[in-house]
């Protein structure tokens, strides 16, 4: 499998976990859409860049390395306007407390699923339409 694994789904669209208790496989680059690098998300957000780092190191928006050369980049779908989406991080502490790293967080959170609610394609767009209570539970369940 060239180091590459796949990554399978039940059938209510969450990923399987291995004995591990790790995410099959982390795929970042389909489900995301547009990334954002720390100095785009400063302008968004009208703060400096420090401002934005200030937020990753309280787990108010998540960021990975990509690109070449790997810069810190981070969803878009993670920001409301000009400001964190507020239901991300009590997820991101729930998917944390469950071993996920930040890249199973991101997979999670911007995977498929047919059965979230107010036809969300993923949970991200789930939290921006209001059901932060029905991410969290799923989210808990993924414990």
């Amino acid at each position: 499998m060239g180091g590459e694994l796949l990554m399978r789904r039940h059938a209510e669209g969450c990923p399987l976990r291995t004995a591990y208790g790790r995410l099959a496989r982390v795929e970042l680059d389909d489900p995301v859409g547009e990334w954002l690098t720390i100095q785009d998300v400063a302008q968004r957000l009208g703060t400096s860049p420090n401002g934005v780092r200030r937020l990753l190191e309280e787990r108010d928006v998540l960021a990975v390395r990509r690109g070449s050369p790997k810069v810190l980049m981070i969803p878009a779908g993670f920001l409301a306007g000009a400001a964190p989406l507020p239901a991300l991080k009590g997820t991101v502490s729930v998917l944390t407390d469950a071993g996920f790293s930040d890249e199973e967080i991101i997979d999670w959170l911007f995977a498929a699923d047919p059965t979230l609610p107010g036809d969300a394609a993923h949970a991200v767009a789930a939290m921006h339409a209001g059901f932060k209570t029905e991410i969290r539970r799923r989210a808990m369940e993924a414990m």
